[in-house]
């Protein structure tokens, strides 16, 4: 008898609802999440059953709580992921005590090598993937240190932590996810200041790539418990988040050909190479135009991205992954590529129209719209039939998201 398939969750949000929604469709079962707070993404689902525990960030709490249900649940194949970059790099650092479960994620000893921006463009260096000119800080600096000519490439420059995980834990106001800066005197109060907040580890500094949201790409893999890639999709983002917290979040994507993209081979290489385990995630910003093909890695995520139902919708359902693929020991193993094209969308669709910038490129997501190749992660009939706080709770989502873009649109940078 085939075993039940049990996801378990670490997360709330939308992360959290897009692992949940690919559980469902591929399985038909209900996921268990643990959160510190109910959030509205996952709110009133019939497909999460959502447990509040403050302190489930806390290793020994969550060490307990996921060696209970382990044990309720004897017989199961449990599947556990963590939602967001502290709860997968946790449950990374868990693996050997929680013998029950699969774990879709890397080997803690891998974790300071890609988790760390700064160590993981001395990995893109050693394998010739392309990424923007850097310079890397470890503390505060004046202004006179920060000009064009010390640093090696001109203002505007983009500032941000090599650690998100750390950086999260200081917050302060007027916290962002990345920063632009303008001058040399700009600079130095943004650094100082994420500094001051306690954050300890190195800062990223780079050189600006020209270009708005559809500039970007996303590319998730997924490698198996021997280190071989298995999976593959690249996403041409529309349109991301613009609030302050939010920037860099993707809210629209089309999949484009993973055969059109050499950088992918290079990046599939050096996970194989590092005998990297489970789902990874990469931004990368197209510099100059298409035709260029030139393309730089900014990141690596060591987990499922929030926007992984841009995979699951378009037909690499990132449960199956895990739970079929990831201890898999055939010799010869397959590896999906998704080369057809898809539109996924968590803002309402005439959002992604209304502010993407590449026309071109909101008609090819009309099309795909009319011909049926379109998703929105919350709009899921099964979970919205009959179940009308949670139809109110997604309309009502949809509805703000309108409201942001009006706001923060326009002073995104």
């Amino acid at each position: 008898m085939e075993q039940k398939v049990t996801p378990v969750l670490l997360g709330a949000d939308l992360n959290c609802y897009n692992v949940a929604r690919a559980f469902h469709e591929a399985y038909g079962v209900v996921s268990h999440a643990f959160g510190r707070y109910a959030v509205s993404a996952t709110k009133y689902s019939k497909i999460v059953d959502f447990t509040a525990i403050s302190d489930i960030d806390s290793e020994d709490v969550a060490l307990r709580v996921l060696t209970e249900f382990a044990d309720k649940h004897a017989g199961e194949k449990l599947v556990l992921f963590g939602c967001t970059d502290d709860y997968a790099t946790m449950i990374a650092r868990l693996r050997e005590k929680l013998p029950g479960y699969i774990i879709p994620y890397p080997d803690p000893a891998l974790q300071p090598l890609m988790a760390c921006k700064a160590e993981f463009y001395d990995l893109c260096e050693k394998h010739g993937i392309p990424y923007p000119s850097t310079r890397i800080l470890t503390g505060s600096v004046l202004a006179s240190d920060l000009s064009g000519d010390r640093l090696g490439f001109a203002y505007p420059i983009i500032i941000k932590p090599s650690s998100s995980i750390e950086y999260w834990k200081h917050p302060f106001d007027g916290m962002k996810k990345v920063y632009r800066a303008s001058t040399p005197d700009e600079a130095e109060k943004i650094i100082s200041e994420i500094y001051a907040s306690g954050y300890s580890d190195k800062m990223i500094l780079q050189e600006f790539i020209e270009g708005g949201d559809a500039h970007m790409r996303v590319l998730t893999c997924f490698s198996d418990v021997r280190g071989r890639v298995r999976a593959m999709c690249i996403g041409h983002t529309m349109l991301e988040e613009h609030t302050p917290k939010g920037l860099g979040n993707h809210a629209a994507i089309v999949t484009e050909p993973v055969s059109r993209y050499p950088v992918a081979q290079k990046i599939k290489a050096l996970l194989e190479e590092m005998k990297y385990t489970g789902f990874s995630n990469f931004d990368i910003k197209l510099n100059g135009s298409a035709e260029d093909g030139d393309f730089r890695v900014f990141e690596i995520n060591l987990r499922q991205g929030r926007s992984n139902y841009y995979v699951t919708s378009s037909g690499i359902n990132v449960a199956k992954l895990a739970a079929e693929l990831f201890l898999d020991d055939a010799d010869s193993p397959e590896i999906q590529t998704q080369e057809d094209e898809f539109f996924w969308h968590h803002v309402p669709r005439s959002v992604a129209y209304k502010y993407t910038e590449d026309k071109t490129l909101v008609e090819k997501a009309k099309k795909l719209d009319r011909e049926g190749r379109s998703a929105s992660s919350l709009w899921y009939k099964y979970d919205l039939r009959f179940n009308p706080m949670r139809f109110i709770c997604v309309t009502e989502q949809l509805r703000r998201q309108k409201k942001k873009y009006k706001k923060y649109h326009s002073i995104a940078d």
